[in-house]
């Protein structure tokens, strides 16, 4: 079976470029800049959100390391379904393909599995989740909002209130960016909608996770997912008492970081244009 090299990072060029940007907000006391030996001893907590750009190896196996100093009992990804992750609930962790088909990975079109399958085998007997909604789910949010789609637990989450006015302008103008300034600026409110049902809906598989598993829970997202404004607002609205860290990869030293802590490495060299398909 062939198999897709790095350079299809272009392929979640969208994705990259997201996850990529993170919402700018006042830099918390608690925040600092790691390096990788401080992967080995990261803060207690009951839930670890460790952020990535999609497809980028060093941040992979980054996440694996940090993953391996854990031991978490549970494993949550982004980038797998509910039922992808129940099938392949069963089998080892340390047989590469066999997981890999279980998964039903390959034609997903996120980045090559053996990029992932680093963090499966640090953590060979962590139950695995999947958070991944479906993709008609997302586009309703577009329409009808996060609240209406995400179902009884808005409120707990905290769908049911608005954004203050400078986040929600703050959060446009990411998804403008994001889209490569292609998105019509109407369309722009229903793409933080569907951010933020994805986000409350991320937090909702990882407090599954921990009640089902006692914890510690690894989350594997994007770093859009990351900050302060997204999961772990969920996570304060509706589980404050939980111990959350998230962690930033990133290529440059931010100016603010709402992280709890990040770490900076360098940006691989891309094959086309992350905007190319918008130019066309």
């Amino acid at each position: 079976m062939p198999r897709k090299s790095t350079s299809s990072l272009s392929i979640k060029r969208l994705k990259t470029i997201c996850s990529a940007l993170v919402i700018a907000g006042a830099l918390p006391v608690w925040a600092s800049e790691t390096g990788q030996e401080g992967l080995a001893n990261l803060p207690p907590a009951d839930i670890y959100l460790l952020g990535e750009i999609h497809g980028n190896p060093t941040h992979h196996a980054r996440q694996a390391e940090a993953t391996a100093a854990i031991q978490p009992r549970a494993l949550v990804f982004e980038m797998l379904s509910p039922e992808q992750a129940d099938a392949a609930q069963d089998t080892s962790h340390a047989d590469e393909a066999a997981l890999e088909a279980a998964l039903g990975w390959d034609g997903s079109g996120w980045p090559e599995f053996s990029l992932y399958y680093q963090i499966f085998a640090a953590a060979p007997d962590a139950r695995l989740y999947g958070a991944a909604l479906p993709r008609a789910e997302v586009r309703r949010a577009i329409g009808e909002g996060a609240a209406a789609v995400f179902g009884d637990d808005a409120a707990r989450f905290g769908l049911d209130q608005p954004l203050p006015a400078e986040e929600q302008s703050e959060r446009e103008a990411l998804q403008d960016a994001a889209h490569c300034g292609a998105m019509p600026a109407e369309m722009l409110p229903g793409m933080v909608d569907a951010q933020r049902l994805r986000d409350a809906s991320f937090a909702r598989t990882a407090l599954q996770a921990l009640e089902q598993t006692g914890g510690p829970v690894v989350v594997i997202t994007g770093n859009g997912h990351v900050h302060k404004g997204a999961m772990p607002a969920a996570f304060t609205s509706a589980a404050p008492d939980v111990r959350i860290f998230s962690l930033g990869q990133l290529y440059q030293a931010p100016q603010d970081a709402p992280f709890d802590q990040w770490i900076v490495s360098e940006a691989p060299e891309l094959d086309e244009d992350p905007c190319a398909a918008f130019k066309n």
